[in-house]
């Protein structure tokens, strides 16, 4: 699948909305939740007023020309917190676009950015379940904390 990577332009933040919808893991069997979910003040966190903050940063997968797969970070009080010098990710791509490699790219992408910018480790909270969880050990991150649901994730980009 030819697809490229750019950063996502201010206009195009509203979409955030739309990828972190996709985000949302959802087991087999289990129903969406609607998309006022979006509302709560723990996944507003990710998108809030995003490109504010100087932490802010989204890379964008074009395939087909549109938009189809986003990963962007920012230093907030997530599930995935460790600190406030670490930036957390969120990824998704929609549906169709999976399983082709362009959520590794984006990822190894945003590692990269990252690392040229200074940072010394970004982090992530997955669902135990998510396929994932595979993904991310094989760019860098490993998991350095649990609870009953999720890992959380730290990448060193030292």
């Amino acid at each position: 699948m030819n697809y490229t990577i750019r950063e996502l332009k201010d206009t195009e933040y509203p979409l955030l909305n739309d990828f972190l919808y996709e985000a949302i893991f959802i087991p087999p069997g289990v129903e969406p939740p609607p998309r006022s979910i979006l509302n709560n003040d723990e996944l507003q966190v990710y998108v809030k007023d995003f490109g504010k903050k100087p932490d802010d940063r989204c890379l964008a997968a074009v395939a087909d020309g549109k938009i189809v797969g986003a990963v962007w970070v920012r230093i907030m009080e997530d599930y995935g917190h460790i600190d406030d010098e670490t930036p957390s990710f969120a990824i998704s791509l929609y549906k169709d676009y999976r399983g082709h490699g362009i959520g590794t790219a984006l990822m190894e992408k945003m590692l990269e950015l990252l690392r040229e910018s200074g940072y010394g480790k970004a982090s992530l909270a997955v669902q135990k379940e998510n396929y994932a969880v595979r993904m991310y050990k094989k760019v860098g991150f490993e998991i350095i904390d649990e609870n009953n649901e999720e890992y959380i994730m730290v990448c060193d980009l030292r």
